[in-house]
């Protein structure tokens, strides 16, 4: 599996991975009406505009692909968009493609954000997951801690309640997961 940063030609296939593991990872969390109204287009359309605006804002994308390409997931992250004195960087979102799941990848992917950031002088990181995703079992096993924060959120007119992971030092993400 290669780990590398996003560049504007990934679009089209980033889109495809975004919709598709939201498909799979929110079934049954986030109304079927919103999973449904998802589209690739709007998708590349936001990712064009995000990684355009990357580098000014401080915010580094990773994707992962295959020997033969394919992209198979990413993760985003930068500085924490709310100005936490705590928490200084903020791993914006990890996504892989089912089938390629628990295989090391989304480990490999924060690592790499981690390291981006840490290169930055962030030292220190939180996530934000919705409460009733099972896959927020994936940060404690990365060793973040599950954090005395939560926040609402609406999506598809359902109030969903997410909940913070965070990493006082990003040592054990760095130094701890080599591959």
């Amino acid at each position: 599996m290669m780990i590398r940063k996003a560049c504007l030609d990934d679009v089209p296939a980033m889109a495809r991975v975004h919709v598709d593991t939201w498909r799979t990872a929110y079934q049954g969390i986030i109304p079927e009406a919103t999973l449904a109204s998802l589209s690739y287009e709007q998708r590349e359309e936001g990712w064009k505009q995000i990684l355009r605006s990357s580098g000014e804002k401080g915010l580094c994308t990773y994707i992962a692909a295959t020997s033969t390409g394919q992209i198979v997931g990413f993760a985003r992250g930068g500085p924490e968009r709310t100005g936490d004195t705590t928490y200084r960087g903020e791993l914006e979102g990890v996504y892989i493609l089912s089938q390629f799941q628990r295989q090391g990848i989304g480990r490999c992917l924060v690592r790499t954000v981690a390291q981006q950031l840490a290169q930055a002088g962030i030292d220190s990181m939180l996530v934000w997951v919705l409460s009733n995703n099972p896959a927020r079992k994936f940060y404690e096993v990365l060793g973040g801690q599950q954090l005395i924060r939560e926040k609402q959120r609406e999506m598809g007119g359902v109030m969903l309640t997410e909940i913070a992971y965070g990493w006082t030092s990003m040592n054990i993400l760095v130094d701890s997961y080599r591959s």
